[in-house]
């Protein structure tokens, strides 16, 4: 069996337990991924926007205090 010698079945449990886990990282990854894209698009359809968009225009001007 590819000439892994008396540790083949060693072997081949290693290389399926990882291939096994690296499957369920990516599946949550991406479970994880869709899922915060549907809150954060849920959160702007609200109106709340992200710390790094650009800023709206203000309702009022803004008052700027003047030195004595």
């Amino acid at each position: 069996m590819l000439g892994l010698g008396p540790h083949a079945s060693f072997i081949i449990a290693a290389y399926a337990v990882a291939f096994v886990a690296l499957g369920a990282l990516t599946v949550a990854t991406v479970a994880d991924d869709r899922k915060q894209r549907r809150l954060l698009a849920d959160l702007e359809r609200r109106g709340i926007t992200r710390r790094s968009a650009k800023p709206r225009p203000a309702a009022t001007p803004t008052v700027t205090r003047t030195a004595p």
